[in-house]
């Protein structure tokens, strides 16, 4: 089977599910592993944000969707050639990915015979599904059963540790100018780790608030796991953080490795998150995933 990932996570998945032979395109954000990118055709393309601000990158998005433009380009002659019998893609958030419909328009005028599965989870047990469906479809549902039963050993193992123990307060911020809240699996995330997730949008979109929301949900850790970024970035902003509430344990991690993507890793972020708050019980995080910033 030849597949194509249109997101990140999905190519994250096809590669855990010992699938990446089979990959045959990925997009320019496909950078797990390192080497997806080099070994693969890139089928979708966008705009460099390297060296922009949060804010100017904010204001590149909202302009573009405010005039129903795409944030991202499908190489379409790119996609034909590669004849894919499986395209992964999501509906998920348009700044994101490109939604299954626009790949479906293209497909049909391509006319290409594809078929597309779009990856949607918007809670941790969803996006466990979606290995499940991926596995399903990929004809290796046994791989993809044996994946999560593992998945689910790490997140039992966490929450028997953390059983019975105080759970701190925790907001997690997704972006900082301007500020928006952790939605979709991340409240997920916090409570697995053993916290109580504040100023969060469980199983919702992330939305755009306030530094005063924050401050009046006064949690005991703030995390901050901005989308498209890894720790270097993640750092960087969680400084911003800082300054607009100070006094408050303010901790970067790794977003685009941990957090936002919602694929096998996000285990690894819970075990990174439960560090944080109850260091008695598990090691130090690990200095890639994780660094306290105030």
């Amino acid at each position: 089977m030849r597949l194509v990932s249109l997101l990140p996570s999905a190519t994250e998945i096809v590669y855990a599910l010992g699938l990446g032979d089979q990959l045959v395109g990925v997009t320019f954000e496909c950078d797990e592993p390192p080497t997806a990118r080099a070994e693969k055709a890139v089928v979708v393309g966008g705009r460099d944000t390297r060296g922009m601000t949060p804010a100017e990158i904010d204001a590149y998005v909202k302009s573009r969707l405010a005039a129903g433009e795409d944030l991202y380009t499908l190489r379409a002659d790119a996609l034909a050639g590669l004849d894919p019998d499986l395209i992964l893609t999501q509906d998920l958030c348009r700044v994101c990915a490109l939604p299954s419909g626009q790949v479906s328009d293209a497909l049909d005028y391509l006319g290409c015979r594809s078929d597309v599965l779009s990856l949607d989870p918007y809670t941790l047990d969803e996006v466990l599904g979606t290995i499940l469906a991926v596995g399903a479809r990929t004809g290796v549902p046994e791989r993809a059963e044996r994946l999560v039963a593992a998945l689910r050993d790490r997140l039992a193992a966490v929450g028997a540790a953390v059983a019975g123990r105080p759970r701190p307060r925790v907001a997690v911020v997704e972006w900082v100018e301007p500020p928006f809240t952790a939605g979709h699996w991340v409240p997920d995330m916090v409570s697995a780790a053993g916290g109580e997730p504040v100023a969060a949008r469980p199983g919702a979109r992330s939305a755009q608030t306030t530094w005063a929301e924050f401050a009046d949900a006064a949690p005991d850790a703030v995390l901050v796991a901005p989308c498209g970024f890894h720790l270097d970035g993640a750092a960087a902003q969680a400084e911003t953080v800082a300054r607009h509430l100070p006094g408050m344990p303010v901790w970067a991690l790794d977003g685009d490795g941990l957090v936002v993507r919602p694929g096998p890793r996000l285990v690894d972020g819970i075990e990174t998150i439960a560090a944080i708050l109850h260091p008695g019980v598990f090691p130090p995080p690990a200095p890639t995933a994780a660094c306290r910033v105030a």
